[in-house]
């Protein structure tokens, strides 16, 4: 075969098939249908199942876990009807994203029981005209209105001396209340943003319509509850946020406890309680329904409320939770939450650190002869293995000694329950104590947020409302970047020299590259 013959050959067997243009065409067809129905299955089950991720490193934007119980608690389950927010704010408010963000998640976490209206007056005037008249007031400042009615009751009542009040059931706050300051040196500067803090504590104000009432025993507190920066009154400041109203008043004035109070706060008691003063405080102990906050002094317990306490399972020991370290002593007790009661649940296993003098509390946790009369003292707070009870504090040289001292292990804070806890039925219908030997845990100097969380969950579990307990929301404190002079101006030449001649350098090469 001459190589004529065998280059037609090769040529003939290497021709290129025909392309089959409709086969392609339909593959790619089907292709498309499967990406655009896969992307539109996302896109349903999306809708159907939506995930929110909170990127921020202090997830800002994340509901705590005391809220989000509280949202799927019965208070808000089970309402016939949803409860009205209507945010009225300006969106150039520089709290109108914060606030809208938040808002979202408590109506998502809900399930449809909050219902969320932004409203901007500036650019909706009719509808403000609308909320105007429905609520009779003027939308002067950015604001949030919380309506939990239930009925067709008016929004304003009017009183027989003729003036306008709202509904108990409806409450406003400002923005400005979402904003916590400080002053220093004179000046007063925004130190944080408590806007959940705020939002919970109205919402349960509108769900329950009126604060609980729990009295401050201030005839028998050694605590100033004058001064705004007191432990009571930040006592005070707490139950605000928890929609518990602290009432003084005079244990020595009393016969009987009022029915409508809730609980009673005994804090620091500095003189011992007449025999008249200790069986007006058993019969409110013995009611079917009671609760008792008491935080006492270290070491300084008055014998007759020590009798009492001692009733119930819980004795306050004369010591000092101490323990040393590198041949110095440590008095600040270190230790640890139980997972003893559900209102602690959230808080089992974190440890906390109790500033000031605190002394040991000896609970009686199972014994038969309490659990014959209903009484289950549990114990709460756990110190740290290497603490003791030191009942010689103040001495000099103490060290552990076993003839006198407390050995471990040690409990700070315990609870007792009288009554049917374990019933279902009647567990609502408990008396219910909370018992601390350390005030300082009340100092908003001295307080750990594990410490206000543990005070706002035992205050809440005291008046039975269990939903509120847990790891409360945190504040989102302001940040300072300390720079020295010449960083900052290190910055500026950045910014107004570097910066926009680099991008000068770039436009220039691409219009000289452009012109060659």
């Amino acid at each position: 075969m001459t190589p004529a013959e065998d280059m037609d050959v090769a040529t003939k067997t290497e021709r290129p098939r025909k392309l089959n243009r409709l086969g392609i065409g339909a593959l790619v067809v089907i292709q498309i249908a499967i990406v655009a129905g896969i992307l539109l299955g996302l896109n349903f089950f999306a809708i159907e199942h939506p995930v929110r991720w909170d990127l921020t490193r202090e997830a800002a934007y994340t509901l705590s876990p005391a809220t989000r119980q509280y949202l799927a608690g019965d208070s808000i389950k089970t309402r016939k009807e949803p409860i009205k927010w209507i945010i009225a704010m300006r969106r150039s408010s520089p709290f109108y994203e914060r606030i809208r963000a938040l808002s979202e998640e408590y109506e998502r976490f809900s399930n449809g029981k909050i219902d969320v209206e932004m409203l901007d007056p500036l650019r909706s005037p009719d509808r403000t005209q609308e909320v105007l008249a429905a609520y009779g007031m003027l939308l002067v400042k950015d604001m949030i209105i919380f309506d939990a009615r239930e009925d067709d009751v008016p929004a304003l009542e009017e009183s027989d001396q003729g003036t306008k009040t709202l509904n108990k059931n409806i409450k406003l706050t400002i923005a400005e209340e979402f904003v916590s300051y400080t002053t220093a040196d004179g000046v007063r500067k925004i130190s944080g943003f408590r806007g959940e803090d705020v939002m919970t504590a109205r919402l349960v104000e509108a769900i329950e319509g009126r604060p609980k009432r729990m009295l401050f025993l201030a005839d028998k507190s050694q605590l100033n509850s004058t001064d705004e920066n007191s432990p009571a009154k930040s006592l005070e400041s707490t139950l605000l946020f928890q929609n518990i109203e602290l009432i003084p008043a005079a244990l020595s004035e009393m016969k009987e406890v009022p029915e409508d109070i809730e609980g009673i706060a005994l804090i620091a008691p500095k003189y011992d309680l007449t025999e008249t003063e200790v069986e007006v405080l058993k019969r409110y102990w013995n009611r079917p329904q009671s609760a008792l906050l008491v935080l006492l002094r270290a070491g300084d317990t008055p014998m007759r409320l020590r009798a009492f306490l001692r009733e119930n399972g819980v004795t306050p020991r004369r010591d000092r939770v101490v323990r040393k370290t590198d041949d110095a002593l440590e008095t600040r007790a270190r230790g640890f939450f139980l997972p003893g009661m559900a209102f602690t649940q959230d808080l089992a296993g974190q440890s906390t650190i109790l500033e000031g003098a605190t002394s040991s509390l000896e609970v009686r946790e199972g014994a038969e002869d309490l659990l014959r009369v209903k009484i289950q003292p549990v114990s709460l707070i756990q110190a740290a293995p290497d603490f003791w009870g030191e009942t010689q504090f103040g001495k000099g040289n103490e060290a552990f000694d076993e003839s006198e001292d407390m050995p471990p292990p040690l409990f700070l804070a315990a609870c007792v329950v009288r009554g049917a806890a374990n019933d279902d039925r009647l567990a609502a219908k408990t008396s219910r104590m909370i018992v601390m030997a350390n005030t300082d845990v009340l100092d908003a100097n001295k307080q750990g947020a594990e410490n206000v969380d543990f005070l706002n969950s035992s205050v809440n579990w005291l008046i039975n409302r269990e939903a509120l307990s847990g790891i409360g929301p945190r504040s989102l404190g302001t940040y300072r970047l300390p720079l020295l002079d010449a960083q900052i101006s290190f910055i500026n030449r950045v910014n107004l020299i570097f910066l926009p001649g680099f991008f000068i350098l770039c436009g220039a090469m691409v219009w000289a590259s452009r012109r060659v």
